[in-house]
């Protein structure tokens, strides 16, 4: 008897340790467990060391609140212009309410991503080709606002959502590869038509302005010109009444002079001349020569007047 006691004291005994550890539940970091009383929810314990009633209490759902990644695979989504795209993508969430996760709804990733596919299709749907390649963060955040609107019913929060690819066919990107080239090839003629034209305008404003410089040079000539003649003109002036005062006085050598002077003009004028190659002189050449030499006595005789007998007989020379 005391045999068959003492096996049913240890019985006992490892059947109360089994149960004590039974409600024993440790719970990790980043995790949330549910707890079932006869089938029927009635706690979430958060992370650490909790006790449970053995035989009526049992974990319910395992719930991981970290932020987890969910592959969007590649699916095949017909554009607003009826263009052929492929696209895939990835979904950023993070549970935030265990009990909600564990009983609004089952198989929580496959409601995801089912969810997130077709809303996909929905939105890329509504856009042009062009508008899926350029608007890439249009998109999503458009599918962000609807999937994470969806799932709040189920705790669940949506952090982000990213289309990795989008593929058109291959004949769109061959035509956008031709339409591409063709616009870089037509900025290509714009800048240089407007180099050329800055060219143009930088060559006529310096004609305008070696134009501007040559007609001042041109006045600037004529001026020096105009002033030259006139002391030209003022010096004949002054010889002429010199030659008048001597004719006037009977000096037939200022006559000598005058004539002289013209009939070298005259000469000058003919030899000048671009439709005359030969002259003919009917006249004597003796008569040039005594011209010439009643130049030169005039010329003596205005020398020897400028020479004065100063008082006392000595001469002097002006």
């Amino acid at each position: 008897m005391l045999e068959i006691s003492t096996i049913v004291v240890i019985l006992v005994a490892v059947l109360a340790i089994v149960l004590v550890f039974s409600g024993v539940v440790t719970v990790g970091q980043g995790y949330e467990y549910t707890i079932e009383r006869f089938g029927r929810y009635t706690k979430t314990i958060k992370p650490g060391l909790h006790l449970i009633v053995p035989l009526v209490d049992h974990v319910g759902h395992k719930q991981n609140l970290m932020e987890q990644v969910l592959d969007i695979p590649t699916q095949e989504v017909i554009t607003k212009d009826n263009a052929m795209v492929a696209a895939d993508g990835v979904v950023f969430f993070q549970v935030l309410d265990a009990s909600q996760a564990s009983y609004e709804v089952s198989n929580l990733t496959l409601a995801i991503l089912n969810l997130t596919m077709t809303n996909l299709r929905t939105v890329m749907g509504s856009m042009d080709l062009d508008e899926l390649l350029s608007k890439r963060d249009e998109i999503n955040a458009r599918l962000m606002n609807v999937v994470d609107g969806a799932t709040q019913p189920w705790g669940v929060k949506i952090t982000r959502i990213e289309i990795k690819d989008i593929a058109p066919p291959r004949d769109i990107v061959d035509a956008m590869g031709r339409q591409m080239k063709a616009e870089r090839l037509k900025r290509a003629a714009i800048l240089e038509a407007e180099g050329m034209r800055e060219a143009e305008i930088l060559r006529a404003e310096g004609e305008k302005r070696g134009a501007i410089l040559e007609a001042e040079g041109r006045r600037e000539a004529a001026f020096r010109d105009a002033e030259a003649r006139e002391r030209e003109a003022e010096a004949e002036a002054k010889a002429t009444d010199v030659v008048s005062k001597a004719i006037a006085g009977g000096d037939p050598q200022a006559i000598n002079y005058f004539i002289a002077q013209k009939y070298v003009e005259a000469l000058s004028e003919f030899a000048h001349s671009p439709n005359e190659k030969l002259v003919f002189m009917p006249m004597e050449a003796s008569g040039v020569i005594g011209s010439i030499g009643g130049i030169a006595e005039l010329f003596k005789d205005i020398g020897s007047s400028k020479t004065t007998s100063r008082p006392g007989g000595v001469p002097q020379v002006d």
